[in-house]
């Protein structure tokens, strides 16, 4: 059934007079149902036009200064128009052709004076196969898919001269139309594209999904429209770094409602020039939300740093912990880049040794995101088999707000260490055993010295739970301490010149110095643990 009603014929008339096509009239006429916009353009087109057809006579003499009855045949033979030319603010142009039809001035080309063409050939389903052949051949995997446009900005600059034309037409029948009456260009392009995207790609669009496939359009025939906003709103248009163009959506949008009707009549017309051509497809653009894997590592070198150790350009170890996880992960997600947390970092020299230290990892635009418990769990052997110098386990597929738990753990949970310390002074095993006894010592750290380059500076409070000492010899001892986590250890015992108090030299009266550092736990209880 034919959406418009007599109601509508007036606006629907003087809408396509002017090169608007059949479904930017339904727009502006408030079709908000989706079964007429999906029709083929050809059978909308030619359903419109009976639906309007008029006798000449009838619609001779609804024309301003109507031209003589009798037209010669010679004038209608070279061309000449029933209305030429009306006003930039009347409505529009007219051909009275010989069998009494409307056309608009531009009919060669037909491309809509509104949408650039959009609506018209960018939804059949040559053009849906075409973008489907591109997300085939991007070897993405998915189950369902975003399907998202970018439209040029000068599309609401249109839209916004329709709507005046059409707002001033039905003030004269005293009705109203509202910008919230019209039907968004996108909605209208999403009521006919997804059903068209899923039958081609046999499978669901939907608005949470996390592959998302995007059509960049661009009409660089009439992209000087929106520049006379700039010269009335200035405001509206601020540079931005990111931003090619001050010309975006959103400041054009801001730019029109601030805007006078009669300021913007006098610089654009009403209804808005018919375009020559169509709009260009500027990009296909696919691409997958991040997936992230989280696991703990264990790390058993003390020549082995967390993440690359690069100084002025300079590599100085050829390898760290993200890299040997990381890699790995990259090959296998097919990713284009990472991102590498953890709960605390240890030092090049500290081993990470127990349960070992949550991580997690962001995977960015991986092309495969589907796999198996058994296939995670081979991706973990395969890395443990790269390398003696670390080792995972629990490697998991998490969401993106699980991570919160690693990140909370940093300030508030607890960790455990063990350390070798070197005295100055001879020591006898009643000369640490003080050390026992203390409980929950509050200590203020200055921003170490080897860390000032990376921290800001800043005295932070921070609590030794419980220490327990293990003699070795006069000048050596093992040290087990049970911290709040984000203490800085290796200042702890020798003092960094006086910057941590007190430390373990001046509770012991000498000079203190520690060799080598283990971290024993990380209390944190994240990812949750797997059977092997």
């Amino acid at each position: 059934m034919f959406p418009l009603t007599e109601e509508n014929k007036h606006v629907a008339q003087l809408l396509l007079s002017t090169g608007t096509c059949p479904r930017c009239i339904f727009r502006f006429c408030g079709v908000d149902f989706h079964a007429p916009y999906k029709c083929p353009y050809k059978e909308l087109l030619n359903e419109l036009q009976k639906f309007l057809e008029t006798e000449k006579e009838e619609l001779i003499s609804d024309v301003p200064n109507p031209p003589p009855k009798k037209i010669r045949l010679q004038e209608l033979e070279d061309g000449i128009d029933g209305i030429d030319n009306l006003s930039q603010n009347g409505e529009g142009r007219v051909s009275i052709l010989e069998d009494g039809s409307i056309a608009s001035k531009n009919s060669n080309l037909n491309v809509c004076n509104v949408c650039l063409g959009i609506l018209q050939e960018f939804c059949e389903k040559e053009f849906i196969k075409k973008v489907c052949q591109k997300v085939e051949a991007s070897g993405f995997e998915f189950t369902n898919l975003v399907f998202s446009v970018s439209f040029p900005p000068q599309l609401s600059v249109r839209e916004h001269a329709a709507w005046l034309l059409v707002k001033q037409e039905m003030g004269k029948q005293n009705l109203s139309l509202g910008r919230n009456d019209i039907v968004q260009l996108k909605e209208a392009y999403k009521w006919i594209t997804h059903p068209l995207f899923s039958e081609e790609l046999g499978v669901p669009i939907d608005g949470k999904s996390l592959f998302e496939v995007s059509v960049i359009f661009a009409h660089p025939e009439t992209v000087e429209d929106c520049h006379f906003l700039r010269a009335i709103c200035p405001d509206c248009f601020k540079p931005a770094k990111n931003k090619q163009s001050v010309f975006t959506r959103m400041a054009v949008v801001k730019a029109l409602n601030k805007i006078k009707e009669e300021d913007f009549r006098k610089q654009f017309p009403c209804p808005p020039n018919s375009p020559k051509a169509v709009c260009t497809v500027l990009d296909i653009e696919c691409a997958h939300g991040a997936v992230f894997v989280a696991g703990r590592y264990n790390k058993y070198s003390r020549n082995l740093p967390q993440t690359p150790w690069i100084i002025d350009g300079e590599r100085k170890l050829e390898s760290s912990v993200e890299e040997l996880i990381s890699d790995h992960l990259l090959a296998v997600f097919k990713a284009e880049s990472f991102n590498f947390s953890s709960s605390g970092r240890e030092d090049v020299d500290v081993r990470t040794l127990g349960n070992g230290r949550p991580f997690a990892i962001e995977l960015v635009n991986p092309h495969r995101v589907h796999f198996t418990s058994q296939e995670i769990k081979e991706l973990q052997q395969k890395i443990n088999n790269s390398s003696n110098k670390i080792q995972v386990r629990d490697l998991q597929l998490v969401t993106r707000e699980a991570i919160g738990h690693m990140k909370e753990g940093e300030e508030e949970k607890t960790k455990s260490y063990s350390a070798l310390i070197w005295t100055n002074k001879a020591i006898q095993k009643k000369d640490i055993e003080f050390l026992n006894d203390i409980k929950d010592l509050k200590i203020d750290q200055k921003t170490p010295l080897r860390v000032l380059h990376r921290r800001p500076l800043a005295v932070r409070t921070r609590i030794i739970h419980s220490m327990e000492t293990r003699y070795v010899d006069e000048h050596h001892f093992h040290l087990y301490l049970k911290t709040q986590a984000g203490t800085y250890i290796k200042e702890f015992v020798h003092g960094d010149f006086g910057r941590t108090k007190p430390n373990i030299g001046s509770l012991m009266n000498m000079t203190a110095d520690i060799l080598e550092l283990d971290v024993e736990s990380v209390d944190v209880d994240w990812p949750p643990a797997l059977d092997d």
